[in-house]
């Protein structure tokens, strides 16, 4: 009874965040011999070092790496230097460029140092492809190339796509499922983690270790972290991201971007807090911005402790107050006639309102960034052009002395 009560613990820790497990019953076996034998679980997750810092969307597996080191199984990570070469063709529409190794040796460094942030390191096996892979001769290559069709491989549906659109398709990137797989085989692993995109990749292995006679290992996918826009999934390129290295005051004033309708997948991919708390959290009728900053500070605590969460929060708060703009302040009114193209002259303005004696001393205060225009009551950004666009209720703050006025046009 200990040991099914255990198994059930363990199957509700791992589902948590999970797209799909293939398959959940042979995962509830493995797990239940695993605790039967008290002998761990090989967990493996492979990073390509494409790109030499990492993000809070590539934490998600990591996470659940750290998740599976915690109910007492063993971590292989899998630094892909190998791999990288060729890169990761999935939702990729052209091929991709080829690393140089000297690129390649920066990121794994980079990679393997930010990985320890989230994973326990000290009970971490890690492991380079280049170790079973570079030493292949090209006999080997063809016998690997021989378990696998070219119409599985278009089964993919990017490759699928780029071979219907007519657009070129390097025969290196069909290599690279095949090489992931071998990384299974090679470590012998019993689970692979990887994110939803990389579904393919999972089964092939599964089907290499088949092939060789072992015991095919358990796939575990995870969604594809939403960015900042709550648009695309999570990328430096688009810098919509939060990175594992940001300071604090930094992670935590992104963090407070997320839009609000991603709380929840955040909350449970990104933090470690309880479903039960979360769901407390996020309820309907909970402040969404006490919810945003709780999610705010867990994300920074994980990275750099709770007096630097704290200390972020703190610095936040004073920020957003400043931010801020006074309930009551005087008005001035623009005939909309006189605006070009919606547009106001700014230097003429300032010097209108008496915020400046001239128009030279306006010019300057615009360019050393004196002037704050709100759209809403908090958001305030710094406006260093000559011409602003006129909207009616549009609030201006001004100078050391933050004065404020509201701008409203009549007909």
């Amino acid at each position: 009874m200990a040991v099914q009560s255990e198994v059930q613990r363990q199957i509700r820790e791992i589902k948590r965040g999970v797209v799909e497990i293939y398959n959940e019953d042979e995962l509830v076996k493995r797990v239940e011999k695993s605790i039967t034998a008290k002998k761990p679980l090989r967990v493996k997750l492979g990073l390509d070092p494409s790109t030499s810092d990492i993000h809070i969307g590539h934490g998600v597996p990591l996470r659940k790496l750290r998740a599976f080191q915690d109910l007492g199984h063993h971590a292989v990570l899998i630094a892909g230097d190998f791999t990288a070469l060729i890169g990761d063709p999935s939702e990729r529409n052209t091929t991709r460029p080829m690393l140089t190794r000297q690129q390649i040796e920066h990121n794994v460094r980079t990679y393997v140092e930010q990985a320890g942030k989230i994973v326990d390191a000290k009970r971490l096996e890690i492991r380079y492809n280049s170790e079973w892979l570079a030493p292949m001769d090209f006999r080997a290559v063809i016998d690997l190339c021989s378990k696998m069709t070219v119409a599985r491989m278009l089964e993919r549906d990017y490759f699928a796509k780029r071979f219907k659109e007519r657009t070129p398709i390097a025969i290196h990137e069909l290599f690279y499922p095949l090489m992931q797989g071998c990384d299974s085989v090679m470590v012998k692993a019993d689970i692979e983690l990887g994110g939803q995109d990389q579904t393919f990749n999972l089964l092939v292995g599964r089907d290499l270790m088949r092939e060789e006679g072992l015991e095919p290992q358990i796939c575990i996918t995870m969604p594809l972290l939403a960015g900042l826009d709550g648009v695309n999934k999570m990328s430096k390129s688009l810098g919509n991201y939060i990175g594992v290295t940001d300071p604090p005051e930094m992670m935590f004033g992104k963090a407070m971007s997320i839009p609000d309708h991603l709380m929840r997948n955040y909350f449970e991919l990104a933090t470690t807090l309880p479903m039960e708390e979360i769901a407390e959290l996020l309820k309907p009728e909970a402040h969404p911005r006490a919810a945003k900053a709780r999610l705010a500070g867990e994300i920074v605590r994980q990275f750099w402790g709770d007096k630097a969460a704290r200390a972020a929060e703190k610095a936040f708060d004073e920020k957003f107050r400043e931010r801020k703009t006074p309930d009551e302040m005087p008005e001035h009114f623009i005939p909309a006639a006189s605006l070009k193209d919606g547009k106001v002259w700014l230097t003429r303005l300032l010097v209108e309102l008496g915020f400046a004696p001239s128009n030279s001393e306006a010019r300057r205060k615009i360019t050393q960034g004196a002037v704050t225009v709100f759209t809403d009551a908090n958001e305030g950004k710094k406006f260093t052009d000559e011409n602003l666009p006129v909207k009616d209720g549009m609030i201006l703050r001004i100078g050391k002395k933050k004065e404020h006025v509201r701008l409203r046009l009549k007909a």
